[in-house]
């Protein structure tokens, strides 16, 4: 029987970030309901920690792909917001009063989420499957959000239960856009992510990082050619 590969992944980080989550997951479910963890984040949260226990390189190339340029967004909005600096609205929430500091704490791992996916990536390789197999989730969450969860300007019994959730009926959460028809916006919307976030992410990272390694019986680790060895 052969000896079993070393983990290439540090149990610490794994033990944080599942201790992280066995807080975060059952807070979040009483507070912003199930519907919540249909946002792109919290999909790509769930992946990192798949990626991390099965050291798979293709749930953290996905989530990467999905959320690395919102993330940053979301960062550079935050750090706006804490200096008076309005930008985009996205972390508008985090200066809300009526949320508690521990449940506005507990998302900063939006802060902290795209370093460690750059991390992962590093140290799985990135699997480049990882952009039409997140771009098959980011679309399936946008036809859902749309078609079956509260669209925006939709008046919640709870405020905190989320609305318009990743932005399939426009910007403003209170009202929807109305500048296009709701359809054609989706579409449009969808078209959007795949050119502008999705697309360059994926391309920025198959230039940097290398391909998976092969395969190893120990860790399941995704099969793939050696970086170098053959087409990128």
């Amino acid at each position: 029987m052969a000896p079993a590969a070393p983990s290439r992944l540090p149990l610490a980080l794994k033990s944080l970030v599942t201790a992280f989550l066995a807080v975060m997951v059952p807070v979040y479910y009483v507070n912003y309901g199930p519907t919540n963890f249909l946002y792109f984040c919290d999909i790509s949260l769930l992946l990192c920690f798949i990626a991390l226990w099965t050291e798979r390189a293709l749930p953290a190339s996905m989530a990467a792909v999905g959320i690395l340029l919102p993330q940053a967004l979301w960062c550079l909005d935050f750090l706006g917001e804490l200096f008076g600096v309005h930008l985009v609205g996205l972390t508008a929430y985090m200066f809300d009063p009526n949320r508690s500091l521990f449940l506005r704490g507990l998302s900063f791992f939006h802060g902290w989420l795209p370093f460690l996916l750059v991390f992962l990536v590093k140290r799985l390789g990135y699997d480049r499957r990882a952009l039409l197999a997140w771009t098959a989730v980011g679309w399936s969450l946008c036809l859902i959000a749309y078609f079956l969860l509260p669209p925006a300007g939709a008046v919640m019994a709870d405020p905190k239960i989320p609305v318009n959730i990743n932005y399939v009926f426009g910007f403003d959460d209170a009202k929807a856009q109305t500048w296009l028809p709701g359809p054609v916006y989706l579409l449009a919307w969808m078209a959007v992510l795949f050119i502008v976030c999705y697309l360059p992410t994926h391309l920025l990272l198959r230039k940097l990082f290398r391909r998976p390694a092969a395969a190893s019986p120990a860790h399941g680790i995704d099969s793939g050619p050696v970086a170098g060895l053959g087409p990128a």
